[in-house]
């Protein structure tokens, strides 16, 4: 989550990237707001896994960070732009949430 917000506070610093969202506004007919509230969305859910993985019971909690980190995964590369500071930082992101997947994938059930 941190990584995401990092990148888009980097990015309001180009000079142009303000209109590029305007552009992806018009392109794909959706208003700023709404693309806005798309990306809102996406940073709760990662504050919300935190909360989820400590009160989920074990089949769920595994399922819920599998699918939500492919969803996240998505998101990161679906949605990133070429800038070199986006690109590092959705690498790195990327290559957290395929270890997320990769854990939730091993657990084994602690709760017996």
């Amino acid at each position: 989550m941190i990584n995401m917000a990092y990148a888009d506070i980097l990015s309001l610093h180009i000079p142009g990237a303000l209109d590029e969202v305007a552009k992806t506004s018009a392109s794909t007919g959706t208003p700023i707001p709404q693309l806005m509230l798309g990306g809102a969305i996406m940073m709760e859910i990662s504050i919300v896994m935190i909360l989820l993985s400590r009160v989920l019971k074990y089949k769920v909690n595994r399922w819920t960070n599998i699918i939500t980190s492919i969803i996240t995964i998505v998101f990161v590369v679906g949605g990133g732009v070429s800038y070199p500071h986006y690109i590092f930082v959705a690498t790195v992101e990327v290559i957290c949430l395929l270890s997320i997947v990769w854990f939730a994938w091993k657990w084994r059930n602690s709760e017996g």
